[in-house]
């Protein structure tokens, strides 16, 4: 039985504020919304979240520990960069963990939990008639989320969700470089696989699939980064 008293009531909401505004910096900087090497100023995001200082700062402190920013002393905080070499070896990690998330204590897929991915496979479809790289990587993102839902692994999917945010910038910055048509043909069918498997409760192929399409994308981001003539 849980008990909740008015003293816990404070920090419970205390904590799902920070957790509301970490989650609205990490998705600006991994859509690029905030971009690399731009300073935060902790002034700016106090006022606009309605908070004091504190919170802001334990924000921007985590989102440092996991590679998002970097502090440069008595100068502020600053987006880092997005570099596809430093990051490969994160990419490599990626793809070794994708086959655990099937294994480890995976929790089932409720109905509910299936059609919010059939909406996410919908959307894909939408966007071939109307590329968007922008709402592509919120897409990206979102269907991440679901399949983070699925770890029931505690330390496996908090390291899983450190590295996909830490790389997730790579593929928007590689836009100019790769099809984008093609990119979406690609996401759809990683969405459609994972959907079949989920949907005859075989998750332990769902870590697969994940680790063959995380491998394919690394493949076509080292194949554009190169240029077109070589």
């Amino acid at each position: 039985m849980t008990f909740t008293t008015t003293e816990d009531k404070p920090l419970t909401i205390a904590r799902e504020r920070f957790e509301r505004i970490y989650g609205m910096i990490r998705d600006r900087i991994c859509l690029l919304e905030y971009a690399p090497g731009e300073r935060l100023a902790e002034e700016d995001l106090a006022k606009e979240f309605g908070v004091s200082r504190t919170p802001v700062r334990r924000v921007l402190s985590r989102l440092e520990a996991e590679g998002l920013l970097e502090s440069r002393h008595g100068v502020g905080t600053f987006v880092t960069t997005v570099d596809f070499g430093n990051l490969m070896q994160v990419y490599q990690f990626r793809m070794e963990l994708a086959e655990l998330i099937g294994k480890l204590d995976p929790l089932p897929r409720s109905e509910a939990d299936l059609d919010r991915i059939r909406t996410i496979l919908a959307d894909c479809g939408k966007l071939l008639e109307v590329p968007d790289p922008h709402r592509i990587a919120q897409i990206n993102m979102e269907f991440f989320q679901e399949l983070a839902a699925m770890i029931g692994n505690a330390p496996l999917r908090e390291i899983s969700e450190r590295l996909y945010y830490q790389t997730h910038r790579i593929w928007l910055s590689s836009i100019p470089n790769l099809n984008l048509q093609d990119e979406i043909t690609v996401f759809s069918r990683e969405v459609a696989e994972i959907l079949s498997a989920m949907e005859v409760g075989d998750l332990e192929a769902v870590g697969y699939i994940r680790r063959s399409h995380i491998s394919m994308s690394v493949t076509r981001m080292k194949r554009f980064a190169k240029g077109p003539d070589t």
